[in-house]
């Protein structure tokens, strides 16, 4: 599950499965971390994604705000 959060202007972007956090993405460093570090030995996530899917979101949500 992608969660989408607005706890500011930035947001926040978080990834859990099975109702785990795996990882979220620091928006102001513009990079992820692992819940558990050894996670990254073996799954990657390029927090660019995060924050193009964040674009996308608040552009979205500012349309369906309007109507």
């Amino acid at each position: 599950i992608n969660v989408y959060q607005s706890y500011g202007p930035s947001g926040q972007y978080t990834h859990e499965f099975d109702g785990d956090e795996e990882f979220y993405v620091d928006l102001e460093k513009k990079e992820t971390v692992w819940r558990l570090p050894m996670f990254s030995t073996f799954a990657s996530f390029d927090p660019q994604g995060a924050l193009r899917n964040l674009a996308i979101v608040k552009q979205n949500l500012n349309i369906m705000i309007k109507r």
